[in-house]
Formats: C-alpha cells, sequence, structure tokens
C-alpha cells in the first residue's frame, strides 16, 4: 500500500503525452494563464515542460500539475498528460489530487492554532486528550506525535491493515490495532515516519475544537488561505476536476488500489490542486495561520531525548535543496505521488502533482525545477583523508516497518552503500559523499559514524523524515 510513502528520500510517499496545452481562466493567487510562458521566463518554462514531459512520454507518468511561483512572480502553472487514460481525458488547469502526507502540515497548522487558542499544549501528555489510550509505560506528548517520536508502531506498515483499508468501520477499530502493538522504541529516543502519530492528532484536533477534522481545516485554514479548489477526500464523493489516480505493475500503469478514506485522515486525507497549494504556503508563511510565536514553533526542528536536532520539524522536513533553505513535504498514497517545496529566504514555492504511483517521484522533478530556477548548489562533499575500510560492514537497527540494514563496502577505493528494504535505493550499492565529522551522504540521507574506543562502533542514518542508531554487526 502505497499511503505513506515518502517522496524525497525514497525517490518519491509515483499521461497520455506531453502538456495539455489548454488555457484556464486564471490560475489563482495572480497566476498566468495556463499554457502562456510568463513573460521573460520562456527559457525556463520550456526546462520545466521538458522535466515533467519526460516521464509521461514514457508511460510511467499519467498526469501532473505543476506550479512554479517565485514571490508576485508566477513562473508557470500548467497541467500535463491525461486526468483520465481510459477517456483519454487531458489533465484540467485547476486539476485536484490526493496529497497523501502533505496532509501532515495541515494537520500541524491546525494543531499550532488550537495552541495558540490555549487548547492543546505541545508539551500535554496525549492521555488528557485521549484518555485510556495505551503508553505502555512511555509518556507521549503531542509534540511527540507532530515530530513522529512517539515509538507508536505505524498503521501503514502493519499486514493488518491491508484488509481494512477496503472497509468502512469506527475510526476505534484502528486506534484499538495499533495501540495494542509493542512501541518501536522508546519514546523520543528515534525517530520512524509515523501515520498513527498524525491519526491521533487528527483526533486530538476534533477534541479540542469540538468540530470534525474535515470541517476545522476547511473553516481555519482553506478558508483562510483562499483554497478553493481544495477538500477532505472521497473515495465516493463526485469533486469537478479530480484526477483519476494510477498505480504501476509490471505491464505499467493500473487503475489505482482501493482505499477507503476513513484511514489515512489527518495523516493524509486532504485533496488540493497545485495552485491551492502555492496559496496555502504563501499563507502559512506569510502569516495567515498562525501568529508570529507559534509559526517559528512549527518550524523548529526537534530533537531527540539526548538532544539530538533532527531535520524535520512538526509535518515540515527541513531541506537543503540548491544550496537553498527549503521547507517540505511529499506524500504518497494510492494512485498519486506529490511534492510541495517552499523556499524562504527566496519566496519559491514549487508544486508538483502526478495522478501516478509510481517508479518516477516528484521530489526528483521538483528539485530540478528548483536548480532550474535558483541555480545548481555549491558541492558541498569533502575529500576524505584515511583509511575508509574502517566504514566498512554492516550496521543494523531499527526501520519503519521493518528493521534497517545498511551495509557499506569499498569499491575502486570509495566507500559505498547498500541499504536493504529503501526503496529504488535498496540492494544496490551507491557511493557516498564525505561531509566531514565521519559523516558521509547519499542525496538527503546522512550516514554518521560513532566511535567506541577509537573502533567504528555505531552508524546514526538521517533521512530527514526519520533518525535511527544502527549498531554494528
Amino acid at each position: 500500500m502505497s499511503f505513506g510513502r515518502l517522496a524525497r528520500f525514497i525517490g518519491m510517499a509515483a499521461l497520455a503525452v506531453g502538456c495539455s496545452g489548454t488555457p484556464a481562466a486564471d490560475g489563482g493567487n495572480g497566476s498566468k494563464p495556463q499554457g502562456q510562458p510568463a513573460a521573460g521566463h520562456e527559457t525556463l518554462v520550456a526546462k520545466i515542460d521538458s522535466l515533467v514531459s519526460v516521464p509521461i512520454k514514457a508511460g510511467k507518468v499519467a498526469g501532473a500539475s505543476v506550479a512554479v511561483v517565485k514571490g508576485r512572480d508566477t513562473i508557470l502553472v500548467r497541467a500535463y498528460g491525461s486526468a483520465d487514460l481510459e477517456l483519454a481525458v487531458p489533465t484540467p488547469p485547476h486539476a485536484t489530487y490526493e496529497i497523501g502526507s502533505v496532509t501532515k502540515q495541515f494537520t500541524a497548522a491546525a494543531v499550532m492554532q488550537l495552541v495558540e487558542q490555549g487548547k492543546i499544549n505541545l508539551d500535554d501528555d496525549i492521555t488528557k486528550y485521549l484518555p485510556g489510550y495505551s503508553e505502555q509505560g512511555n509518556k507521549i506528548s503531542v509534540r511527540n506525535l507532530l515530530n513522529h517520536t512517539s515509538g507508536i508502531k505505524g498503521y501503514t506498515e502493519m499486514p493488518e491493515f491491508r484488509l481494512l483499508g477496503f472497509q468502512k468501520l469506527s475510526r476505534d477499530t484502528l486506534v484499538k490495532l495499533f495501540s495494542k502493538r509493542p512501541f518501536d522504541f522508546k519514546t523520543g529516543e528515534e525517530q520512524i515516519y509515523n501515520n498513527s502519530a498524525f491519526f491521533l492528532a487528527g483526533l486530538i484536533i476534533e477534541k479540542a475544537s469540538g468540530k470534525s477534522y474535515a470541517d476545522y481545516v476547511k473553516e481555519n485554514l482553506f478558508a483562510k488561505a483562499g483554497m478553493s479548489d481544495s477538500y477532505y477526500c472521497s473515495e465516493r464523493t463526485i469533486h469537478k476536476g479530480h484526477a483519476h489516480g494510477y498505480d504501476t505493475d509490471s505491464a505499467g500503469l493500473v487503475l489505482k488500489g482501493y482505499l477507503d478514506h476513513t484511514w489515512p485522515y489527518a495523516a493524509g486525507s486532504l485533496c488540493s490542486s497545485a495552485i491551492d497549494l502555492v496559496g496555502w504556503n504563501q499563507a502559512l508563511h506569510g502569516g495567515k495561520i498562525l501568529g508570529a510565536p507559534a509559526y517559528q514553533e512549527l518550524i523548529a526542528p526537534a530533537t531527540l531525548n539526548d538532544g539530538t536536532k533532527l531535520r524535520y520539524s512538526k509535518g515540515l522536513a527541513l531541506h537543503n535543496i540548491a544550496g537553498h533553505r527549503a521547507i517540505s513535504h511529499g506524500g504518497g498514497i494510492n494512485g498519486f505521488l506529490s511534492m510541495n517545496d517552499y523556499f524562504p529566504e527566496d519566496t519559491l514555492s514549487v508544486v508538483v502533482l502526478f495522478n501516478t504511483a509510481g517508479p518516477v517521484g516528484p521530489g526528483d522533478v521538483a528539485e530540478e525545477i528548483a536548480e532550474a530556477v535558483l541555480g545548481k548548489g555549491p558541492d558541498q562533499s569533502k575529500p576524505f583523508e584515511g583509511d575508509l575500510s574502517q566504514f566498512s560492514g554492516t550496521y543494523k537497527g531499527h526501520g519503519r516497518g521493518q528493521d534497517s540494514e545498511v551495509t557499506f563496502a569499498l569499491a575502486d577505493g570509495k566507500l559505498t552503500v547498500k541499504m536493504a528494504g529503501r526503496g529504488p535505493q535498496a540492494d544496490s550499492a551507491k557511493v557516498v559523499k564525505y561531509l566531514g565529522d565521519d559523516t558521509f551522504a547519499l542525496k538527503e540521507t546522512h550516514f554518521k559514524f560513532e566511535r567506541t574506543g577509537g573502533k567504528v562502533a555505531r552508524l546514526r542514518v538521517d533521512v530527514s523524515y526519520g533518525y535511527n542508531f544502527l549498531k554494528r554487526q
């Protein structure tokens, strides 16, 4: 089940061909008419068109919507490929998509609004709002839910959820299922991306606000940000302009697998358009959703119990893309993949939405678009002086849904890593770059080696959406 795939660190959390060419009356938020390159950006728009069209022409993506807006300058708002392959329907200008885990930043912002109102305290034990929840000897705060450090078992990684996902049952059914499972780790000691935690956060929003999650988000987030295309997704309700989703198997694109929207909920059940997400970025980061103290709390890096600073805050990943600070989140759910990048110093939004959960991730496309707009960032790697063989070996520890296993080896004098079970990077050795202080990197994943008695004994693996400690075997 693709719900919860992570866009950037695993290659994501998936159109006929070419651009739809269908003009829109306007793209919202002062955008240019769709299909017409913004004045002065013709070369840049052609580059973006090329980046998005490649996987569509290759039959790996059915359709896409992209919005690139820098300050008040709309570079591109455009739809590509097909919203429906069977009926050969071009993607409409304001196509809406299931945005999966991009939902999490809306959930976190809703919590912070309720913090501002004194209805929630981030450091309260969750049993204040969810009495009777079994913490199994842990003390779980609302903060732990929002930064994935609770240790609660994630339901999307549980085999039983495959059957539950087809059914419309009481939400308590799911809570009872995951709350009985042993924790992955003691609360606050590590970080594993966790949909169960955000499911509970949604319940807390409802308890504190007295409104359903869908109504709260509509009234207090969508309305404030002017997001007229956005709504709580449904597997039954008809929404004009909603793109059909596609999954991928060995034969190519197939109709998406069914998933009842009782279950993604506050972790992944919102639908939106590319231009609406630009509006969201402008509202959230421009002071329309939260006051300054609450906003700063929202984007503050989380920490583990030992003081380790994470590259994740509350429903937001804290990246460096093209040498620029980025506040991001991707999403993956049956039939859809999404990426929403915001560059605060550049007031740049890059939103890429696919109606295909497949081998091509919107995170990679969004990164290439950002580099086209901002320029390629500097190479942060350094030469390693010493014996790289000291790092060779296999390291094991906690991971999302299964234990992590990472193996380092030398190949042609370079250090390589092979990560079992970690998406497209799994089971093939990749060369890592040295960043200094016994730390190496493979794209967004950082590996920091730790020594005991002068010998490498432990490995910290930081994927920005997760942070785990692996022991050398």
